[in-house]
């Protein structure tokens, strides 16, 4: 769990990127493809591809109140990504590392 990683802990081998490729979710081929798209773009792809088996519909999911948490996860993700450990994340993130700590918890994520 999050709680289990130390504050000064190196991240260097935390790589989204890396863990998609290990889990056989992402090739070299569709980062190259998403390298060329905006972030909007990417996020506008997800939601139309989400929504292809609901037939474009998401009833009941409050997607733009919940847009701000699912940016806010994302974000913690990457700095993880970029940082060399959780203090330096926080700081990249502007935040206490009491408030990433909360964060990581909040958002269920830990260092896999």
């Amino acid at each position: 769990m999050c709680d289990n990683l130390k504050a000064n802990e190196s991240m260097t081998e935390y790589s989204i990127i890396n863990k998609l490729k290990d889990q056989n979710k992402v090739n070299d081929q569709l980062l190259v493809c998403l390298n060329n798209l905006s972030l909007e773009d990417v996020i506008a792809v997800k939601l139309e591809l989400s929504t292809n088996l609901l037939n474009h519909r998401l009833y009941g999911f409050d997607i733009w109140n919940k847009m701000s948490n699912i940016t806010k996860e994302a974000v913690l993700k990457f700095s993880l990504s970029v940082t060399k450990n959780k203090t330096d994340a926080a700081r990249f993130l502007g935040i206490t590392q009491q408030n990433f700590r909360r964060a990581l918890k909040n958002y269920n994520i830990e260092k896999e």
